[in-house]
């Protein structure tokens, strides 16, 4: 099986050879392993080659990086998915630019019957928040998974929200999974593995470079049956992935905002130029996704009955927030004589159970 895996994994560090072209080069050799050992003649003939990929791929000098990767994916138990495999998503293998090869880690069903991308600001505004929220705990008991790219925004609040709903979710990332970027997200990251997962098409050691994002994009909107922006300003990666979803013929849908509020302008010209459909609630998308019958009722998430239950330092966190109302992570950090790094993790648990609610500015208050 590695032996294999070395090849796919080798194609997609082939410079110059694309996802589009890899496939290409697979369809004609019959297999990964073929390409590499066709000869040059024969690759040259390939439309899209030419004597120079064809040299390029016969210098096969990409296998020992490859072998290297595989060490990697073992020793974290990584699932790396090939496009042909049953265990890629198949949305997505139905996109015509799809990955070659993505790296996965988690439990979640990458298949499920219904699977949802919110997408949005990283500016996200109180207002985002509560729509992201709302809209999320209405999908409950669907059986709907729900992806995003674990970005700060509006990304990050709709993995929070499905966690705390109970609802599967996947954090698609820009770079590889020997990292998390945001740093500040890890634990929403771990949790999410437990009933969700993270999944990417860069191998470790890739950095979240700039141009890694649209690319990342491609998998958020062609893995899901429907993309929902929440919140965009005039331009920005959200907008993208609309464009990507609906170049893949998949169903768009906006919340629409006031017309002067900079964080409104991309939904409303979304909705204005007819690539998204305007939705106000989560009633909406099942309606117009034909999803709304027979909904499964769900248990609450088992992590809400924790909060009676809560340990010392959580107590001592909620009545301070309880005492001061509303209040500042820096000035709860330095009343609780508790570290950043301790009271992040606190304040994502409580948050996670229903106990308090973040707002922007770094404020905290009691659901």
């Amino acid at each position: 099986m590695d032996e294999e895996l070395k090849y796919r994994i080798g194609i997609t560090l082939i410079p110059g050879i694309g996802d589009v072209l890899a496939k290409n080069l697979i369809s004609y050799c019959g297999s990964v392993e073929g390409v590499f050992k066709e000869k040059k003649t024969a690759l040259q003939k390939i439309p899209g080659i030419g004597e120079t990929l064809a040299n390029v791929v016969r210098k096969q000098n990409v296998l020992g990086r490859a072998e290297e990767e595989i060490k990697f994916i073992r020793k974290y138990k990584i699932s790396p998915l090939f496009y042909l495999d049953d265990a890629y998503p198949q949305r997505l293998k139905h996109c015509a630019d799809s990955p070659v090869l993505i790296y996965y880690k988690g439990k979640a069903e990458l298949n499920m019957k219904r699977i949802v991308s919110i997408v949005g600001t990283r500016n996200v505004t109180a207002y985002g928040k509560k729509i992201c929220n709302s809209l999320i705990e209405g999908l409950a008991g669907h059986d709907i998974l729900i992806a995003s790219g674990l970005a700060y925004g509006v990304d990050i609040c709709a993995h929070k929200a499905a966690l705390l709903n109970g609802l599967p979710t996947v954090g698609v990332m820009a770079h590889g999974l020997d990292k998390i970027y945001p740093a500040v997200h890890r634990s929403i990251a771990e949790k999410m593995l437990e009933n969700g997962g993270l999944l990417t098409d860069f191998m470790s050691k890739t950095q979240p470079d700039a141009q890694n994002f649209p690319k990342r994009n491609r998998i958020v909107a062609g893995m899901a049956d429907a993309t929902i922006v929440i919140e965009s300003k005039e331009e920005g990666g959200s907008l993208i992935t609309a464009d990507i979803a609906n170049s893949y013929s998949r169903d768009v849908f906006a919340f629409p905002g006031k017309a002067d509020d900079e964080f409104s302008v991309g939904c409303n010209r979304l909705i204005k130029n007819n690539k998204a459909g305007l939705i106000e609630s989560s009633d909406d998308v099942l309606r117009l996704m034909s999803w709304e019958k027979n909904p499964k009722k769900v248990k609450a998430n088992p992590q809400k009955s924790l909060f009676l239950n809560l340990s010392p330092d959580e107590e001592k966190v909620v009545s301070i927030i309880r005492e001061k109302n509303n209040i500042n992570v820096d000035e709860l950090s330095f009343a609780s004589h508790l570290s950043q790094g301790k009271l992040s993790m606190l304040l994502l648990n409580l948050e996670l159970t229903g106990v308090v609610r973040s707002m922007p500015g770094k404020m905290y208050c009691l659901n």
